[in-house]
């Protein structure tokens, strides 16, 4: 399934994409026509509650195709205003650094490449979603930039997680981008103000069903700004692989269903070029990854 979060006449829901990716069944609305459906009221909320939301949202979803009648609870994807899948994280964004030595490389030398997982954090007041305007944040930085990301979204609770368990653990995947202010994140050190400036962590469109992706070192990932391709990877060249991370995070630390862990960004960000390629107003940013749709915001 493809989960989306979004806006509708001031009040947030969420629904399922369709089959052919024109449209979406508003879930909540689906469960008040059946009146006799009790089903979370926010996608997080859903994703807390485990299995038990993936058999209400097919009942949903079985109820819903049977109807002659469908205007307030089939919704066309044009014009619709997006959310982040999960619009407030209940904790700070797990993001892991330098995870492509491409990336690593450029942001310093070889001598950058970690030998262990390195891991930062975004606020929650960060998340935004799919065609959302990103704050370009001029009277506090001019080193804006971004990173596409494959995120994670944990579904169940774990701890002391082993490797090969680790991506049982996994509810789905979505885009990220870590957008970021390099002179911020110089000037304090460590990363968290830099990390976390209001809608600097765009996620979305889709929040996908992990068995919609049957190998997450397996994706191509590519990010492009006004058109020009600036990142072209894949996930396979990821240092530490999600497993190997979810696995590291849960050693002593309880992970628990919602948690997002953003996994790294592969060479092409604005400050490796040279001169450096910063954002700027008017920028038109788009992350696209294999079976996970594309991530589009627009600089002010």
């Amino acid at each position: 399934m493809k989960f989306v979060s979004f806006q509708l006449n001031g009040n947030e829901s969420y629904g399922v994409i369709t089959e052919d990716g024109n449209a979406v069944w508003n879930i909540p609305a689906v469960a008040l026509q059946a009146k006799d459906l009790a089903i979370p009221a926010t996608l997080l909320e859903g994703i807390q509650q485990g299995e038990e939301f993936f058999e209400l949202v097919e009942t949903c979803l079985t109820f819903a195709k049977e109807l002659e009648e469908t205007k307030d609870i089939l919704l066309p994807i044009e014009g619709m205003e997006w959310l982040s899948p999960i619009t407030r994280p209940k904790k700070n964004i797990m993001c892991v650094g330098k995870n492509y030595r491409d990336h690593a490389i450029e942001m310093g030398s070889e001598k950058d490449i970690p030998e262990d997982v390195m891991i930062f954090t975004k606020s929650p007041t960060s998340a935004t979603g799919h065609n959302q305007t990103l704050l370009l944040h001029e009277n506090i930085t001019s080193q804006l930039d971004y990173e596409g990301e494959l995120a994670v979204v944990i579904g169940k609770k774990g701890k002391g997680i082993k490797e090969e368990d680790a991506l049982d653990y996994v509810f789905g995947y979505t885009i990220l981008n870590d957008i970021t202010a390099r002179d911020l994140q110089k000037k304090h050190k460590q990363f968290f103000i830099g990390k976390s400036l209001d809608t600097s962590c765009p996620m979305g469109p889709y929040l996908v069903t992990k068995d919609e992706i049957e190998d997450p070192q397996k994706l191509n990932i590519r990010t492009t700004v006004n058109g020009e391709i600036r990142q072209d990877s894949n996930t396979s060249s990821m240092i530490f692989s999600v497993a190997s991370v979810i696995s590291t995070l849960s050693q002593g630390m309880v992970l628990e269903p919602g948690d997002i862990i953003a996994t790294g960004t592969p060479a092409g960000v604005g400050k490796g070029f040279e001169p450096p390629k910063f954002l700027k107003s008017g920028d038109e940013i788009e992350i696209s990854i294999d079976r996970l749709g594309n991530l589009k915001n627009k600089v002010k």
